[in-house]
């Protein structure tokens, strides 16, 4: 009997996953449809504002070329509720998808099962470890981000003190990625020790917990590195109920209106914000190019900006969209 809730709770979670789109425009897939001018984007999580702008950018890229972009999305960033969305896509038999792989491994079938099945698989934000399932990647690069997130903490900090990482899910390609990225130009900033990296499940107040363990255990914590949204917004958390907020300084990744406004309020110092549209539309490119057996890029990165309180407002075409 548990074993059938735990089933049917599966189900359930999948069929919401599947009527849920996210952003603007596109419908959910229709049933028995075969279309090489069709194209579905799979992103990571339904209604986040990064996953909304790629959207915004796919839409309009796609218009432009004349194809239909639908788009479905977990409610969790998570391959278990992933895997029954890529599923379904693939009895549509859409030209090409636009997938967000939520784990760089345990996607790794279903993905193959879409591109052997003859759609195009072109990755967009994330990748899967085995490089031979898509036709291309697109990101950006987020080893360089988390190399940025370095130097900026130590300018806000002057170089000095205990520094800590707060990661979101092991597994996740593009915050791996941060963390090494952040980890590796601490050897650069000879002032500041690291504390390594401690994991948040994607769940805000357990970074806020990490935050609070931190403190008691390292009083000489001077900053934060938080590779995504949940992370950054639990360590605030955490800072502010200690009395810290403002004095161990923050740096998120990302440019959400939420953290937007955190930056603009203070709350936290800095912001490594991406070009989500533009991961979007260079992905619909490269899909169109796969599908018209045009030459396609494999490996495609976009830029990325460090946003201060200072400089913000110059640099609001980074910021993150709701809505397109």
């Amino acid at each position: 009997m548990r074993t059938g809730r735990r089933t049917a709770g599966m189900i359930g979670a999948a069929v919401t996953a599947a009527a849920m789109l996210t952003g603007c425009g596109g419908t959910v897939g229709d049933s028995g449809s075969t279309d090489a001018r069709r194209l579905v984007l799979i992103p990571g999580v339904a209604n986040e504002p990064f996953y909304i702008s790629m959207q915004c950018g796919a839409q309009e890229e796609a218009n432009k070329l004349g194809f239909r972009l639908d788009t479905q999305a977990p409610t969790q960033f998570d391959a278990s509720q992933q895997t029954p969305i890529v599923t379904g896509v693939i009895a549509n038999k859409p030209g090409a998808i636009l997938v967000t792989p939520t784990h760089a491994t345990a996607m790794a079938s279903p993905i193959k099962q879409a591109r052997d099945s003859g759609i195009e698989v072109v990755e967009v934000d994330t990748a899967l470890d085995d490089t031979s399932v898509a036709v291309s990647s697109i990101s950006s690069d987020n080893r360089k981000g988390g190399r940025l997130a370095a130097q900026t903490l130590s300018k806000l900090v002057g170089g000095n003190g205990s520094v800590l990482t707060i990661n979101t899910k092991a597994g996740t390609s593009t915050t791996d990625l941060r963390a090494q990225g952040f980890e590796d130009e601490l050897k650069n900033q000879p002032g500041l020790a690291s504390l390594g990296v401690q994991y948040n499940n994607n769940e805000a107040a357990q970074a806020a917990s990490i935050v609070t363990a931190t403190l008691a255990a390292h009083p000489d914590l001077v900053g934060i590195f938080a590779t995504n949204l949940s992370s950054a917004e639990g360590a605030a958390t955490g800072l502010r109920n200690a009395g810290k907020l403002g004095q161990v300084k923050l740096v998120g990744f990302d440019a959400s209106p939420k953290q937007v406004e955190d930056l603009r309020v203070g709350t936290v110092q800095a912001l490594i914000a991406q070009n989500p549209a533009d991961i979007g539309a260079q992905g619909v490119d490269q899909a169109a190019a796969a599908i018209d057996g045009k030459p396609v890029t494999r490996n495609i990165r976009t830029d990325m900006i460090a946003l201060t309180r200072a400089d913000m407002d110059a640099n609001a075409k980074y910021f993150y969209r709701s809505k397109c």
